[in-house]
């Protein structure tokens, strides 16, 4: 009788928890595979990631590498050593990273290095702005793993002009849309705006944490100003990432922010943040996720960023890329429109993990016949 396919499945970052959940349960589900959740501790918040493994029912880490925070160099070097005494004590047939995180790319080169075939979920995608970490990992992770799970066509197009074979290209869909419809009646049932005293349709949601915006004084300056005239538009809730936190903190921004009337609270679990998103008025980010589930909920998302690397979030989706002069002006106009009714991007569907699993099976088989 053959053994099942281990098949190791990276996690690091909030992100890539609600991404490996849902093509957890689908081989978890498969008779021909063994799924091992290797956490790599990247980002280490109990609000951030335990509770999540909670909401997204996913078991205990089979794996827990507690590499921890540093710099990017740090990260990626302390990955790499962790995980490849993993992969060598514990060697699967398949590994899958996901996303773009520091961790992304770090077992991805382990995997390869190590003949260990891998598979990068979310591939494709890109911003061109190599200012930013998360492009380069990007890129370096496209060129090492062996096949490349996509979202959008635009990411196949990519891939294509960047030259890498077909063959090795496989378009899945979003698998961020599966991890919502696997938590919706949680979702549905949380209530967490009703909690804070929000009325469905009566704020917006604010999240930051890239560098660009909450690291360079000035600018977080500038945003903070911006998000005071807001509230006097919508009521803003904001989930605060630790690192904005702190920087918010030590500039005396927050107490101001609160004077305003914005609303700050901890970072939410996955479940209590999608409660509050399905509920908004208008989404003020600069995550790449949130412009995905705004443009499946068809909520307006002001993305405050020079560049997006899910450009389709945009042209099918309800997605605006906005400078922070023009929040204020942008906020305004979207409350005004009619709530979009856009169609969702092609296989944007809550059906991404059944497509990952029959790819990775018929892979499977293609590389025992070949073999044989």
């Amino acid at each position: 009788m053959t053994m099942p396919a281990r098949v190791h499945l990276i996690a690091a970052a909030r992100p890539n928890f609600m991404k490996v959940a849902p093509l957890w349960h689908a081989l978890a589900a498969a008779p021909d595979f063994t799924p091992v959740l290797v956490h790599t501790g990247q980002h280490y918040d109990a609000n951030m990631s335990d509770a999540i493994f909670a909401d997204l029912r996913l078991p205990a880490p089979d794996h827990h590498l507690g590499v921890g925070s540093g710099t990017h160099a740090e990260q990626t070097g302390r990955v790499m050593i962790a995980y490849e005494a993993v992969a060598m004590a514990d060697r699967p047939d398949w590994l899958i990273v996901v996303g773009d995180v520091n961790s992304t790319a770090a077992c991805a080169l382990v995997g390869t290095k190590l003949g260990i075939p891998t598979v990068h979920l979310e591939a494709g995608l890109r911003s061109r702005d190599r200012a930013m970490p998360e492009e380069l990992n990007r890129l370096m992770t496209d060129v090492l793993a062996d096949v490349l799970w996509t979202p959008s066509p635009d990411a196949d197009a990519n891939l294509a002009a960047e030259g890498i074979p077909p063959a090795r290209v496989t378009r899945v869909g979003n698998i961020m849309m599966d991890a919502f419809e696997l938590t919706r009646p949680a979702i549905m049932a949380a209530d967490y705006p009703a909690a804070l005293g929000f009325t469905p349709g009566g704020y917006g949601v604010v999240t930051l944490h890239r560098p660009s915006n909450v690291d360079d004084p000035a600018q977080l300056a500038r945003l903070v100003a911006a998000l005071e005239q807001a509230q006097a538009r919508l009521p803003l809730v904001f989930p605060v990432h630790p690192r904005t936190a702190a920087r918010l903190a030590t500039a005396g921004l927050d107490t101001r922010l609160a004077a305003a009337g914005v609303r700050l609270v901890a970072p939410a679990p996955y479940v209590r943040f999608m409660s509050l998103v399905t509920q908004a008025a208008a989404v003020i980010t600069d995550s790449g996720g949130i412009q995905e589930e705004t443009t499946y909920l068809g909520i307006p998302c002001l993305t405050l960023r020079e560049n997006t690397e899910r450009p389709i979030t945009i042209s099918e989706g309800t997605s605006r890329l906005v400078q922070v002069g023009d929040l204020v002006a942008t906020l305004v106009s979207a409350l005004a429109e009619p709530r979009s009714q856009r169609r969702r991007p092609d296989r944007w569907d809550g059906r991404t993990a059944a497509r990952c699993l029959a790819d990775l099976r018929a892979r499977t088989a293609g590389a025992a016949s070949a073999a044989a």
